[in-house]
């Protein structure tokens, strides 16, 4: 199998230094050439055919969004993460990356005067997703799972009444809560708690963003809130996020406690507050992104008579935490992504006005 051909573009020579040790690392991967600025990079990728392209945000001639808007012009599918620095600017361009098309992003290590610490950040942050992005996940030939049928062991319950959903998602998650909330209206009738694998910054930013384009409320969880129809609550960067009953309210706290599955907001320990305190009542959705986060909480969800959904292969970005739902035989449906909010709204709409509501929400 030949290597993954990947273009670095940063005008930093550190950066660009740092990235080229790292991936001359791996076996798999080589570098396929560098460039200074959007430019260069755009005359050099003909030449290079690269399998994957790093991008800087704050370039000199031509900028990475710039630079992301032309490339895209000529190479729709061609996979492009953003290398980011975690600041609020940072965020904010970020977060205009993956609107323009953007495959994902990565953060600056914080400090790249620590050689060995900044090597391991991009080690652990790029090279699972160079991987993930450039080789496919099944022989090939076998077409990606694209499907509105049950899961393997199908779960056959009845419907029951929803009373919040949960929402976890990872790599390609902006992208896809932005087609999920734009879709639902301010009336929606439950609230919705979104666990989104993001650093600190950038999760008040994609609140912002998702709340400009949806109905809904949408906001950064500050811990205390009440949850309320309505209203989109998603964990902030590196914070877990739980639920827990006072009275007749359910309210949010946000702790520090250790990471699960290596992260913090985790999609697990969200699920299972849902699922202790709502019951057959807690909706589950997973949706595209590395890793399996969010799977012991679907079985939560599931145990407790509650119902769990996970978007399908074909719109995935990264097919692996709704791929671990679907092969778990946990999920009632595997939808493609433009179905998710449909099957929302009907499954909120489920007995709503002759059932009871224990916890006031309605």
């Amino acid at each position: 199998m030949s290597k993954i051909r990947v273009l670095v573009v940063d005008d930093s020579v550190v950066i660009r230094r740092l990235l080229s040790d790292v991936l001359g690392e791996d076996p798999d991967i080589e570098l396929a050439g560098t460039a200074p600025n959007g430019r260069i990079a755009l005359a050099k990728l003909p030449q290079l055919n690269p399998d994957l392209v790093t991008l800087d945000i704050e370039m000199p001639e031509l900028d990475g969004l710039a630079t992301l808007s032309e490339l895209r012009k000529v190479y729709p599918k061609l996979p492009v993460i953003m290398f980011s620095t975690l600041t609020e600017r940072g965020a904010a361009a970020t977060l205009d990356a993956l609107t323009r098309g953007a495959t994902d992003y990565v953060t600056k290590p914080a400090n790249v005067g620590s050689v060995a610490a900044g090597m391991q950040s991009v080690r652990d942050q790029l090279i699972p997703r160079i991987k993930a992005f450039c080789r496919p996940s099944r022989p090939a030939g076998v077409k990606p799972i694209s499907s509105t049928s049950v899961a393997r062991k199908p779960v056959n319950r009845l419907p029951q009444r929803c009373d919040l959903v949960a929402i976890g998602s990872s790599t390609g998650g902006p992208q896809a809560l932005a087609a999920v909330l734009s879709k639902l209206p301010a009336t929606f009738p439950v609230p919705i708690v979104i666990v989104q694998h993001m650093p600190p910054v950038f999760t008040k930013h994609l609140a912002d963003r998702l709340s400009q384009i949806s109905g809904l409320e949408v906001i950064e969880a500050r811990g205390g809130e009440t949850l309320r129809r309505g209203q989109a609550l998603i964990a902030p960067g590196d914070f877990h996020l739980e639920l827990f009953r006072q009275g007749t309210e359910v309210k949010t706290r946000l702790t520090q406690a250790p990471h699960q599955n290596s992260c913090r907001p985790s999609v697990d320990v969200m699920f299972r507050c849902a699922a202790q305190i709502y019951g057959s009542g807690c909706l589950g959705v997973v949706l595209t992104g590395m890793g399996h986060d969010g799977l012991r909480g679907a079985e939560l969800i599931s145990a407790a008579g509650g119902t769990v959904l996970a978007q399908d292969e074909a719109t995935s970005v990264v097919w692996g935490m709704p791929r671990a739902i679907h092969e778990a035989g946990l999920a009632r449906h595997t939808l493609a992504l433009p179905l998710i909010p449909h099957e929302l709204l009907r499954q909120v709409s489920i007995a709503r006005a002759s059932s009871t509501n224990p916890l006031g929400i309605s």
